[in-house]
């Protein structure tokens, strides 16, 4: 009944593991021990380097990097990974090594479904036809669906406290369906994962949305959530095995089963995303949610996005509300075919600074496209390039969509910069070194 169908977890164990009891309390032998002790090229041990983007504002951010041997945990399971997140380290900082691939939905969408859910039910109960379009959904089957959606959310949600590292050992760690919670923390660092989008066993429907109705999902592979000093470095975000293209329809519109890859809101600060991928997903990374949050998102939302590939994206790759964001030498990659809306999105007092970056176009797709305004505030869009040449972005959106006309000038001038390419460089340079599995 239900679209989805989990795969097993992936095999793959180190030989040496740090396990958890069953209440979460680490415990080692004295070999285990002895192999957390930092190399040379220890990844879970690296810092962000100095003036690498806003989160190496202030003192930095250096994450569960000097972590005591007894909170290093290394997992193979999403259970362990939860309890190792959960473990009391006393505000030490913790690392937290991922081995293989982590299942947060290992038992299926079925495992998650209240008593009485029937989604045929749910189908027959608000077809258009029957319920109309002018009403949000309401009855039994809707607070079953509800019921069923609180179960999956603490299932597949993963706290991630203070003054920790994640870092994926090798080159096939990751997790699938699960929706890592940095809220309300300062130091993170996250590294070195394939990071499949949760998918929604149960979204919700709402005929009132848009002049057909939606369904509407929750769960973004990542939410920085009114923290402060993250590093999110060499990752991979994905839909994998499940784009939107696999997904079904229902009363005519896409059974959407995917939100964000990557959503910094509420008044999160001094973040930096470097060398990531961000491949084959719509609404992929939104930087504030809200033109109404300027309580906790005003003078905030402080992030550099450097060296990522977007490949593949419809849209939001970022769209900005309020911060200062600095997004230059990333590579977005549009495919022929694909759907495609915009590449920045400029939304309520945003300060977006985008610089030597580099677009692949496919015939037919105008460099226009890339600026998409949403509300009135001033960019700066220089020194970026479009199938190899220089071009002007804000010139040639003003030219082919006068009734958008962006306004240049952001009014400040990034300095933390650790490295900066040539924009001609970065197909190469990018497309070779950035995702998961790149680092050595």
């Amino acid at each position: 009944m239900r679209p989805y169908r989990s795969a097993p977890v992936l095999a793959g164990c180190a030989a040496l593991v740090l396990a958890l009891t069953g209440t979460g309390t680490a415990h080692a032998t004295a070999a285990t021990h002895a192999a957390a002790v930092p190399g040379p090229r220890d990844l879970a041990r690296q810092t962000l380097p100095a003036g690498d983007g806003w989160a190496s504002e202030g003192a930095g951010t250096t994450g569960g990097a000097a972590a005591a041997p007894e909170h290093v945990y290394t997992v193979t399971t999403w259970a362990r990974f939860k309890a190792a997140l959960a473990a009391d380290t006393g505000g030490a900082p913790r690392i937290i090594r991922v081995v293989g691939t982590l299942n947060a939905t290992e038992g299926g969408c079925a495992s998650f479904e209240a008593d009485g859910y029937d989604f045929e039910r749910y189908l027959a109960d608000y077809d258009p036809a029957v319920w109309g379009r002018d009403t949000p959904v309401s009855g039994p089957q809707e607070e079953l669906r509800a019921a069923s959606a609180k179960k999956q959310a603490a299932s597949i949600k993963a706290a991630v406290p203070a003054r920790t590292t994640i870092v994926g050992v090798g080159d096939d760690a990751g997790i699938t369906g699960g929706s890592l919670q940095i809220q309300h923390v300062d130091d993170v660092i996250v590294r070195n994962l394939t990071l499949e989008s949760p998918l929604d066993c149960f979204p919700q429907w709402d005929p009132t949305d848009g002049a057909t109705g939606a369904w509407n999902s929750e769960y973004d592979a990542m939410v920085v959530y009114g923290s402060t000093h993250v590093w999110i470095d060499h990752n991979t975000f994905t839909d994998g095995r499940y784009p939107d293209s696999s997904l079904p329809h229902y009363y005519g519109e896409v059974y959407q089963q995917h939100d964000g890859e990557l959503d910094i809101v509420r008044g999160a600060n001094h973040i930096t995303a470097s060398w990531n991928v961000f491949a084959d997903h719509d609404k992929t990374l939104m930087i504030g949610n809200s033109d109404s949050a300027a309580a906790t998102d005003a003078g905030k939302l402080k992030v550099t996005l450097h060296h990522n590939l977007f490949s593949g994206v419809v849209e939001r790759a970022p769209r900005v509300r309020f911060g200062q964001v600095d997004a230059y030498n990333n590579h977005h990659v549009v495919r022929k075919g694909q759907p495609y809306a915009y590449t920045f999105g400029i939304g309520h007092e945003s300060r977006l600074h985008a610089e030597k970056n580099s677009f692949s176009l496919p015939a037919g797709v105008s460099a226009a496209r890339i600026l998409k305004k949403w509300k009135e505030a001033p960019v700066t869009a220089v020194g970026n390039y479009v199938n190899g040449r220089p071009v002007d972005l804000i010139a040639v959106h003003n030219a082919e969509i006068p009734g958008e006309t962006l306004t240049p000038g952001a009014g400040w001038t990034p300095t933390l910069r650790a490295r900066v390419d040539d924009p001609r460089a970065l197909p190469g340079l990018v497309t070779a070194r950035a995702g998961a599995g790149r680092l050595r």
